[in-house]
């Protein structure tokens, strides 16, 4: 049996917020609960968007909530580094793995032009769906109009239908080649894909378990797919649902009482903050003392609710 590895992997675009805190402490505790490792790694990759500062406030806020990591960017650990713009030369190397197996191609469509294809009558109501229209030049070079990324050729056959194992969600099977068609692994500027690196890092980490906010749902079936063709076994989800405003909208990560360190500053008691969030989510801790073992040895992934979870059921505690 393949030991339980459990994972974290925020962005450092920002302070930390309380939807990304609960998908955090479920990823802990379900860690503790397997006696697994727990790893964190710091989704960077998109250099212009992070903030000085962010990836160091995020370990900080972490271990006031209470959570310690077996692996991180702070202690190494086996499968250092565990920063992704320390890790370009593993990215690259999979599009060649894929390149040589025929999987990847240039393309140079703009969004544009692939937005008119898309609102053509009988385009498809999955929403944008690239048509594969570079497909047939592969990786040879062309007369390119702008710089190329560089695409997933979807698998025309029984391969592009997967089965997604979600601890919260269920289990069950989506064929990426009728959403959005072949995506995108590196973009035309030369910035590598969320959907390849987290799967190269999972991979390569050896990661078992994912735990992560609802919003990520849809790209379960892509990594997934992307996974089995890059010759590795995909990670079992568990997507915990996303904190929305009391009137069910979307509350962003700047909204007031969502940064965590706000809470902190406030004089909040840390393990107050961790059991309002548990039983927001379905696990009543009473006054456990210590919230996170009393997490790790009550969760049941059956507990979450389906539906997203309104602020105030934590803030207001």
């Amino acid at each position: 049996m393949t030991a339980y590895r459990g994972r974290f992997a925020p962005s450092p675009t920002g302070a930390l917020h309380l939807g990304s805190a609960a998908a955090a402490l479920f990823c802990a505790a379900a860690t503790l609960q397997a006696r697994g490792t727990l790893v964190l790694r710091m989704e960077d990759i998109d250099r212009p968007r992070v903030v000085p500062g962010a990836a160091e406030a995020i370990l900080d806020d972490l271990a006031w909530l209470g959570l310690r990591w077996d692996e991180s960017p702070a202690q190494g650990g086996p499968f250092a580094p565990y920063v992704q713009s320390e890790r370009f030369a593993l990215y690259e190397a999979a599009i060649e793995a894929l390149a040589a197996r025929g999987l990847v191609y240039a393309c140079d469509c703009s969004r544009a032009e692939i937005a008119r294809v898309a609102s053509a009558p009988h385009a498809g109501e999955e929403g944008p769906r690239y048509p594969g229209t570079c497909r047939p030049f592969g990786m040879q070079k062309r007369d390119f109009k702008r710089p190329p990324a560089v695409r997933l050729a979807v698998p025309d056959d029984e391969r592009a239908r997967v089965t997604v194992h979600d601890r919260v969600l269920g289990t069950y099977t989506e064929h990426v080649g009728h959403g959005t068609g072949d995506f995108v692994l590196r973009r035309g500027d030369g910035v590598f894909a969320y959907q390849l690196v987290v799967v190269v890092d999972d991979l390569h980490m050896q990661i078992t378990d994912v735990v992560r906010g609802g919003d990520l749902a849809s790209s379960s079936a892509r990594q997934t797919l992307l996974a089995r063709l890059l010759g590795g076994t995909p990670p079992t989800f568990a997507h915990v649902p996303l904190l929305v405003a009391d009137d069910g909208s979307r509350l962003a990560k700047r909204d007031k009482l969502m940064p965590l360190r706000d809470h902190r500053d406030a004089g909040r008691d840390p393990r107050a903050l961790v059991r309002a969030i548990a039983r927001a989510y379905g696990h009543d801790l009473g006054d456990a003392e210590a919230p996170l073992e009393a997490l790790a040895a009550s969760l049941d992934w059956s507990r979450l609710p389906r539906e997203s979870v309104r602020v105030s059921a934590i803030v207001a505690r």
